[in-house]
């Protein structure tokens, strides 16, 4: 490959991540869906699965030959530019999710009640011939998601445990077409915090989310692919309703922030059409 295709490439790549984390900071939009629509997604879950600990007995036992052979199964350089990309992404969206929450709470909270009002009924579609079983996960995943976001209503704070804990579910679902990681961080009520964080580059908390991210990656992707692949549509049941029942905060949020109906309809009807559209891009 010549060194201007693969800068072309890394371009390419890079430009992704941007547009990854820039839907990965808004609840309600998947970067895991962007990946998918982009074409790499079964390159970076690839990539994450080949991450081993194991790779540092080859250090430890001195066989730096198995060692690059492992290594090189990761595809370094695509993850480091993606995440680069992703972190850019992050920095510049941060602020202005901020200065939007703060000023226009109740047009920003119906905003993404609209995503995630859509995002559930677009995933549940991924279910072609739902059974009585995937229904009865539907109502679970509902009960569940309802159930969880009544958490907010108690103040779990902001301690490195909980941000750690709160990088291992978001990052996780990142990676799942179809769930926001950003609406796994509003639901453990770490959002607005770790917005704070990243725009005044707090960085223990932002090592900790991240370090958790990892963890969670390590430990969980493997098993979320099994999970998926295995019990696909029973997957996608609970997690649909996990979505719908967790979209209790958003509204609340709202509520709070002034009239859904009068102030936050048109929002409510945007963030479903910007679904709809990124829907219709990913089926041409």
């Amino acid at each position: 490959m010549t060194m201007r295709r693969e800068l072309r490439e890394h371009a390419g790549i890079y430009l992704r991540g941007l547009m990854m984390g820039a839907c990965d900071v808004i609840p309600g939009v998947s970067g895991g869906t962007i990946a998918l629509i982009t074409g790499i997604y079964e390159r970076l879950i690839g990539a994450i699965s080949a991450i081993d600990p194991g790779l540092l007995k080859h250090i430890v036992h001195g066989d730096l030959g198995a060692f690059r052979r492992d290594f090189e199964k990761i595809d370094p350089l695509f993850l480091v530019v993606l995440l680069a990309g992703i972190a850019t992404a992050f920095l510049a969206m941060s602020g202005i999710i901020l200065y939007l929450l703060g000023n226009h709470g109740v047009e920003t909270y119906s905003f993404f009640l609209g995503l995630i009002i859509a995002s559930a009924v677009v995933l549940f579609r991924e279910i072609r011939s739902p059974r009585v079983a995937d229904l009865v996960f539907l109502i679970i995943g509902t009960i569940a998601g309802f159930l969880l976001t009544g958490l907010g209503h108690l103040d779990a704070g902001h301690s490195l445990p909980m941000i750690f804990l709160t990088g291992m579910v978001a990052l996780c679902a990142m990676i799942l077409p179809g769930i926001s990681g950003a609406y796994m961080t509003l639901v453990l009520n770490q959002y607005d915090f770790m917005l704070a964080a990243l725009r005044s580059f707090a960085f223990p908390e932002i090592i900790t989310f991240i370090v958790g991210g990892i963890t969670g990656l390590l430990l969980f992707t493997k098993a979320l692919k099994y999970l998926l692949k295995t019990y696909q549509t029973a997957m996608l049941a609970f997690l649909t309703g996990l979505m719908l029942g967790s979209a209790r905060m958003l509204y609340e949020k709202a509520a709070v922030s002034g009239s859904i109906l009068f102030d936050g309809g048109l929002f409510i009807i945007a963030g479903i059409a910007v679904i709809g559209m990124v829907e219709y891009v990913k089926r041409r």
